[in-house]
Parts: structure tokens; sequence; C-alpha cells
């Protein structure tokens, strides 16, 4: 039986089968939820004659965790209505700093031309980070011999002079085969982007761009499904969806105290930390005049954050924070603190519970 989840994928994957382009900027797609049977809990028997709508956008990769939390809450408060968009994190930060949306899905803290323009409009927001997040490193099935990368390797393919210059899987290692290397990978407007090219390149932004590119990720999925010489990268539960059709290569950072080797995208490394430096949070940022002045707004943020619905992180291929990262992002919910606690916009090696 299909869960909510898988059906949601489907959904976008037909989406994204559809409009398999060589864009580098993804439109936004924009999904009505419905409602299916759940068990969870965050919100009271007052609360289930809340009315009205909460407007997200933002984030294919935090997608998944926002339309499930969507579905439940909806089951409780059917006169409530969650819409959740697909714009990218620059594409949903555009509007939410145009006062457009409740809620911003984020892979990555906010840039300082986004806080630049939520200020410019009076948006004050609520950063809260919801799940840990692998970025995973994808192939074709067929590909044999890229079991391992390190990442100088992945430096290799994707930085800015690699463009036109390195399109063989031999450039990258001499014992790979002749075999011609396409790449497949998030938009500028993806928060995986920056958070990739930081992590890899040692600054964010800093890519080629001769590589097939799109916010929507069933598109990186469907690009390295048909391509036997193909590389991606994408959030863990895309992967997770699709690993009977892809292949996830192993990540080596040469650095011991991050685990020996070669190491795989999954919960356990994440939570082990061993899976460096493509582990990251993923947040939502919320709209405090929306908080306090829409009432669904505020009871969906509590049902996000109650530990009760936790499940439904793990559900979808992500890693749940820990009780104390709950309990603090909650407070700074409850407290109304605005702001990020990124100021250089980095989360690159940052532990949560020192920042929050």
């Amino acid at each position: 039986m299909l869960n909510q989840y898988t059906r949601r994928l489907i959904a976008l994957a037909s989406v994204g089968t559809l409009t398999f382009t060589l864009a580098a900027c993804g439109g936004g797609q924009q999904a009505q939820n419905g409602g299916t049977e759940g068990e969870t809990t965050g919100a009271s028997e007052e609360d289930s004659q809340l009315s009205g709508s909460v407007a997200v956008d933002g984030s294919s990769t935090v997608f998944p965790i926002t339309e499930a939390m969507a579905e439940e809450f909806q089951q409780k408060h059917p006169d409530v209505r969650v819409t959740v968009g697909v714009s990218g994190t620059g594409g949903g930060f555009k509007k939410f700093c145009n006062g457009e949306t409740d809620i911003s899905d984020a892979s990555r803290p906010i840039k300082e031309v986004e806080k630049e323009a939520c200020a410019e409009a009076g948006i004050e927001y609520i950063e809260l980070p919801v799940a840990f997040d692998a970025i995973s490193v994808i192939k074709n099935p067929a590909n044999d011999w890229a079991e391992c990368l390190t990442t100088e390797e992945l430096e290799t393919m994707w930085r800015p002079d690699a463009q036109g210059q390195i399109d063989n899987w031999n450039q990258v290692r001499d014992s790979f085969p002749d075999q011609r290397l396409s790449l497949y990978g998030p938009g500028v407007d993806s928060g995986t982007f920056d958070y990739f090219t930081e992590a890899i390149m040692g600054e964010g932004g800093a890519s080629r761009g001769d590589y097939t590119a799109s916010e929507d990720d069933n598109v990186i999925v469907q690009g390295v499904m048909s391509d036997q010489g193909g590389l991606g990268y994408l959030g863990l539960a895309y992967y997770e969806e699709n690993q009977d059709e892809l292949g996830a290569i192993t990540i080596d950072d040469g650095n011991p105290d991050n685990g020996e080797g070669c190491i795989e995208p999954s919960t356990a490394t994440v939570e082990e930390g061993t899976y460096q430096p493509l582990a990251r949070p993923i947040f939502i940022y919320v709209r405090r005049s929306a908080a306090e002045e829409k009432p669904q707004v505020q009871a969906f943020i509590q049902f996000y954050m109650d530990a009760a619905n936790r499940n439904l992180v793990s559900e979808v291929g992500y890693v749940a924070l820990s009780d104390s990262i709950y309990q603090k992002a909650l407070s700074r919910f409850e407290e109304r603190k605005t702001g990020t606690v990124f100021e250089d916009g980095s989360t690159v090696g940052v532990k949560l519970n020192e920042v929050l």
C-alpha cells in the first residue's frame, strides 16, 4: 500500500516528467492538500474549530515534511486549507518577503539579500529548524565503477572551471572508464545548491553552469535514471524513494574524525555525525505577523513542532532533531524570537544545540 508521502512524490514525479527541461530556474508548483487518515496529536478540541488558510512555499527538500504535516493537520482541522508550493528555497523567500506566504520552506538559512528584502517589506520572521537531511550523490544503476568518491573528486566535477573541460569519468579518476560524464543538480534558487557548493567548493554558489539544473528534484531523478554516465545530488528523501532505480555514491571526506573511509548517506550516518560534510539542518521560516494574527498558523506550527508528530519526519525519509533541539525551536516560536542565528549564512559544521 502506498503511504501518503509516496503518493505525493508520484504526483510530483508526474509533474517533473512533463516539465523535464534544461532550466536553471524552476517554476513554482502548488499542491492543495487533501486529507488522509493518520494518528497524530498536537491540537485541542477547541482548535478543531479553526478555519482559514495557511500559505507555504519554498524548498523541494523540505516539501515532503511540510506536506505530510499539512495532510495530518487538516485531518484534525478540516476547515483549514494548507497549500504547499515548491519554488525552491530562493523562490520561496521571494514570495515570503513579498508577504505572499505565511511560511517559507528552506534548505539553507536566509541570505543577506533576502533579509534586506524582508526588512524593506516590514516582514519579521521566526527561524525554526525542523529536521536533518543528507545530501545524496546519486548515479545510474548501470554505473559499476564509482562506488565511492572523495570530496576532492566531487570538487573536480563541479567547480566553476570544470565547465566545458571535465566531461568524462576518466578525467575524475584514471581508473574510471572512458564514459561521458553528465551532471544533474539543483538550480540556483535551491538551498541544496547553496549548501552543496559551500560544502564542496568552499564558496556558496561556486559551480559550473553546464549541467541539467532544476529546483524539482524529480527532474534530477529522471535525468540520472535515463543516463548511464549521469551523476546528480539531491535530498535523502528523494534518493530513498527511488533507490530501486538509482545508486547512492558513498563519500570520503578524508577526515577520520568523521568516520573512516567511504560513508553512505543514511539516517544512521546523519545521527552518528559521520556523513560529512553533506549532512545539514533544514528549516521553516514563519512570518511573525501571521503567527500572531492567524490562529490557524499558530496551531499549524505547534502541530509541526510537537514531539508526538515527529514520526512524520522519519516517515518521509529525513532525520528528526533531538528532543532538546525541538524544545529550543518551539521556545523560539512561542517567545516570537525573530531573525536568524546563522549570521554568516552557513550551517556547515554548526551544532544546532549551541546556536539556538
